[in-house]
């Protein structure tokens, strides 16, 4: 959600809104709380009354008016939130959610003011965004666990380590277990890492996603190397098996007995087994189309 999101969605129109100090399009996030913070207060009298309208007779003119005199409630709110890394007009735009709700519900009779109802919806509001898309979302499911999760930075003293003693007062006073606090205040503390580089230039060759890839991993090279090594241990043994003894020796001989390809010469061969030395050219041309033949199952 980008900030002209926002300001479109949030910014009412129309004559009374244009009245109120809106203008149009706010264009981005610091405008938008510039004209927020424009906006007149309302006295209690105005709160009741307007409050009444909405309860009695449905009056959204006057349930429009509670909320645009409480947006500022909304940004100094969400501003307290900006350490979770999300987006300040998003934990605007949910905060005034929150807002919307608590004008549906109050109750101008019950000698409290908006803004003591309200702050209790719109925090509660920004509290299930930040679960809902925060890394912390499966950690913090119980009650408890979202109370330490809220909790833990307020208790924390600059960028170091909790002490032992800190661990251990926290642990009570929010009735979780010593080791949850522990693991909680590790998981804040990492940050996340984009696998890719924001940008398009060789910058990318030094985020994670270029060091971290392997080739050898990669699902058709896998497959080749299972192949290759088939055919090296069960194809190869096969393929020898289909030969006679002199072809096989004749083979092995030149081609298998070294692993730096220095085999036996044909001269060689050929004053081993009493022949030519074109003879045992032609056995091992023979010989290594059958093993071709063989092997092809394998390939």
């Amino acid at each position: 959600m980008t900030a002209s999101s926002v300001s479109s969605a949030l910014v009412p129109t129309g004559p009374q809104a244009l009245a109120l100090g809106f203008s149009g399009n706010l264009g981005n996030i610091d405008a938008y709380i510039s004209a927020v913070n424009r906006l007149p207060m309302l006295t209690q009298e105005e709160e009741i009354s307007f409050a009444r309208k909405l309860r009695e007779h449905g009056d959204l003119a006057a349930a429009q008016s509670l909320i645009l005199s409480h947006l500022r409630l909304v940004v100094s709110i969400a501003r307290g939130y900006l350490g979770y890394g999300l987006p300040h007009a998003d934990l605007i735009q949910e905060g005034n959610i929150g807002l919307m709700k608590a004008v549906k519900r109050f109750d101008p009779d019950q000698g409290v003011r908006l803004v003591s109802y309200a702050m209790h919806w719109i925090k509660a509001e920004i509290h299930e965004y930040i679960l809902r898309n925060w890394r912390m979302v499966k950690l913090a499911t119980t009650k408890a666990q979202r109370k330490l999760f809220f909790n833990l930075r307020s208790h924390k003293t600059g960028l170091d380590a909790m002490t032992p003693e800190q661990v251990n007062s926290l642990a009570k006073t929010l009735n979780v277990k010593r080791e949850e606090v522990v693991e909680m205040e590790m998981r804040m503390s990492g940050r996340d890492i984009a696998l890719e580089s924001s940008t398009d230039d060789d910058d990318d060759k030094f985020s994670p996603i270029g060091y971290l890839s392997s080739d050898l991993a990669e699902p058709t090279k896998v497959i080749a190397a299972r192949r290759f090594d088939l055919l090296q241990s069960e194809g190869l043994e096969s393929a020898l098996a289909k030969l006679d003894a002199r072809s096989r020796r004749i083979v092995e001989s030149r081609w298998l007995a070294n692993d730096d390809g220095s085999g036996a010469t044909l001269h060689e061969l050929a004053a081993e087994f009493g022949v030519s030395a074109e003879r045992i050219r032609q056995i091992e041309v023979s010989a290594l189309k059958k093993m071709k033949e063989a092997l092809a199952a394998y390939a």
